[in-house]
């Protein structure tokens, strides 16, 4: 449809099975008449209808006019909910003394280009003195669909009065159908993200907020509402994600109105935003999704936005070995040569060094900020190292925490200023013996920056770890959050051969607006593969796979002391981009003779797990769960997948029953084989069916995904993998 200004309009946006509907006739704020199904071929005359269709009932006791959510919902209008833009002048902008003034928004104009995307643009207007109209603020609101049916909207709110505007809240609200009855979100803590929890949709105002200043390991993640039992692949579902990797706030609002709506907005200190006159504030992008396929059918449509990103890794993810568990700060050439010759014979494809490389940086109470190579650790530089990797065929990665610094270290004696705090109050407490680097200090930014850039210079590096292993606890957060983007893009556009991965103490930081700009997220910190397959699973709800590292560690696990089998974590460990964490140099002949096979099985299968579509099994409590990859040829026809059948508790039955296999063509036949990750098939003596002893299977589709398939019996924490091929 062409641009136009014409505000006596319905506009809407369409694709892959979602529309997107905007009544804005008149002058008054639009409204979302519709978001959800796509409703069909619809004419002028039938969305006129459908937008009149939606005019509710005048209620008792209630404003007299039927309440009209707009696309900024405010008290004026008769909201009772979180509004969508709260804020206020420094003077006031009448005579009035010093009465309150809330905004008072009108439709200034509509855009709508053929490119998918709504513009409009709102004006807060008063009657000064004279007989004209003034505008205080003006307020752009975007929305786009993607062609995988992401909704993303993001606001721009200007203050065009001449007293300042101090902003407390902008928000992206978008209205929930009646059917929308359940919840599910996240909480967690470190070593244990992303852990779902699930309640109705009451009557009143479900807030999560984030203040650590970073997501935070109890992040909300991905609000979700849906028809009540929604699951993996059953149920309609609506879902919202904030791209921001600093504070946030995520809502659902269930009003006696009728109506119900999902909510956020980046979470602002009180005098965070003051804009003087002509400043302009952006917020986030706002990323929400409709599915009637449940779960699984919004992970199809956040997977395509993020891999058509720029950013998005165009290479085979390497198989990555981390040292930190392996050396922790014990660096010496001798023992990480070592290291680096056995992640060679293992299959590695990247070599990275983890903390510890750095000047006086004997354990985590020093040296932050001084990004010097350490000369008595490395007495002639990282050189020898990088070399011995990169002759082995390896990359060579460096983790650093460009945010944060000690107080012992030279950085911190020499500019003392340059540490992140409130105004002039004194330094937030310690956390893990470190402070927060004041990046929006020009001068510190340029510190940093250079710092790392010789690094980058000197060393071939292809390979950086970004770290943040603390929450922020005082000054700025957005401003923070601006300038980490603003440094990461800067090296990015100097270095575009170097890959970033996005740390935080494990999954403190996995969102949409780092994702912008880095290759891989690190979802958590343990290596234990039991906790491990949950967070990978319902991390993966929103991000793919191709993006988590997911890394083999050693038993007992370093972060929780369980101890595993070798097939468990080789198998639990193909699911992402895969590495080791493990000191290889330490490893019996069963595990050494295991890692080449298994990172063969890995590189066999990583053109699948990175680019096809996410089938999950429904999760039932004692029983093992079935994981699905599902791979198309040009036609669309799926030829190829991969499942994982993991079992995390004690069984209820004595001998399992089926395990369906979603996602196949019901038309077409399939050849079955076990995925050979180290550890034969000969461990499962005396309990597999014969078929998985002979070591393959042709059933059709159907039969797997509606009848299922025998599998061995598994105990708690085993997994066997599925290789399922068209015939």
């Amino acid at each position: 449809m062409p641009s136009t200004n014409n505000t006596n309009d319905i506009v809407h946006l369409r694709a892959a099975g979602t529309r997107f509907v905007l009544d804005a006739r008149g002058t008054g704020v639009p409204s979302i008449t519709h978001w959800g199904a796509d409703l069909g071929e619809l004419d002028g005359d039938q969305l006129v209808a459908l937008a009149d269709s939606r005019q509710r009932a005048l209620g008792p006791s209630s404003i007299d006019e039927p309440f009209r959510l707009s696309i900024v919902p405010l008290l004026a209008e008769g909201w009772s909910g979180l509004p969508g833009l709260e804020g206020r002048h420094d003077q006031p902008v009448t005579a009035g003394g010093g009465r309150v003034r809330r905004p008072a928004l009108r439709t200034e104009s509509i855009e709508h280009p053929e490119s998918g995307r709504i513009a409009v643009t709102l004006a807060d207007c008063f009657a000064a003195d004279t007989d004209t109209d003034a505008v205080t603020l003006r307020l752009t609101i975007e929305f786009e669909l993607t062609a995988a049916g992401v909704l993303r909207s993001r606001s721009h709110l200007t203050n065009t009065a001449t007293e300042t505007f101090e902003l407390s809240s902008l928000a992206t609200i978008l209205p929930l159908a009646p059917v929308a009855r359940e919840r599910l979100d996240f909480s967690g803590i470190w070593a244990a993200e992303r852990q779902p929890q699930r309640s109705a949709i009451d009557y009143g105002t479900w807030l999560r907020e984030s203040r650590h200043g970073r997501r935070g390991h109890d992040d909300s993640y991905l609000t979700v509402a849906g028809t009540p039992g929604f699951g993996f692949r059953h149920g309609e579902v609506w879902a919202m994600h904030l791209g921001t990797s600093g504070d946030t706030r995520m809502w659902i609002d269930r009003s006696a109105l009728g109506v119900t709506t999902v909510g956020a907005a980046e979470l602002l200190a009180s005098g965070e935003i003051r804009l003087a006159a002509g400043d302009t504030y952006q917020t986030p992008w706002a990323y929400a999704a409709w599915s009637d396929a449940g779960l699984d059918g919004l992970s199809d449509r956040f997977h395509a936005w993020f891999r058509g990103l720029p950013a998005h890794p165009s290479t085979p993810r390497p198989l990555t070995l981390n040292t930190w568990e392996a050396v922790y700060f014990d660096h010496n050439f001798e023992q990480l040569a070592a290291l680096a010759d056995a992640a060679a014979d293992a299959g590695v494809e990247r070599f990275v060094l983890d903390d510890g490389w750095m000047t006086n940086r004997t354990d985590d109470k020093r040296a932050l900020g001084d990004w010097t190579v350490d000369a008595q650790s490395w007495p002639e530089g990282l050189t020898p190292l990088v070399d011995r990797v990169t002759a082995s065929g390896m990359q060579f990665g460096l983790w650093v925490e460009p945010e944060m610094v000690s107080l012992d270290s030279d950085l911190a004696r020499e500019h003392p200023e340059w540490l992140l705090r409130d105004d002039d109050r004194p330094l937030p407490t310690s956390w893990r013996n470190q402070f927060v680097l004041d990046l929006d200090n020009a001068a510190a930014f340029a510190h940093v920056r250079d710092a790392i850039a010789t690094l980058l210079e000197e060393y071939a590096i292809s390979y950086l770890k970004w770290d943040m292993n603390r929450d922020l606890l005082g000054g700025s957060v957005h401003r923070h959050v601006a300038a980490t983007y603003r440094l990461m893009d800067e090296l990015r556009e100097r270095y575009p051969h170097v890959e970033i991965e996005s740390c935080a103490s494990g999954g403190a930081r996995v969102d949409a607006g780092v994702l912008e700009r880095v290759q891989r997220v690190w979802p958590s910190d343990t290596n234990d593969a039991h906790d491990r397959f949950s967070i990978m699973r319902w991390t993966n709800l929103l991000v793919p796979f191709e993006y988590l590292g997911s890394h083999v560690g050693s038993s007992p696990a370093h972060t929780s002391g369980r101890s595993l089998s070798l097939g468990f974590r080789l198998a639990t460990a193909l699911m992402g981009h895969s590495g080791i964490e493990w000191d290889l140099t330490a490893t019996t002949p069963e595990e050494r003779a295991a890692l080449p096979v298994w990172a063969a099985a890995y590189r066999s299968l990583r053109g699948l797990i990175h680019s096809g579509r996410v089938v999950r099994g429904e999760l039932a409590a004692a029983e093992p769960v079935v994981t699905g990859i599902v791979g198309n040829d040009a036609s669309g026809a799926v030829t190829d997948a991969v499942y994982w059948v993991t079992c995390l508790d004690t069984p209820s039955d004595a001998v399992p029953t089926s395990r369906r296999l979603p996602g196949l063509d019901p038309h077409r036949d399939y050849r079955i084989s076990p995925v050979d990750v180290g550890v034969a098939a000969a461990a499962y003596p005396g309990t597999a069916p014969a078929w998985w002893l002979d070591g393959t299977l042709v059933l059709s589709g159907s039969v797997l995904g509606s009848v299922g398939l025998q599998l061995p019996i598994l105990h708690p924490d085993e997994a066997l993998v599925l290789r399922v091929t068209a015939v």
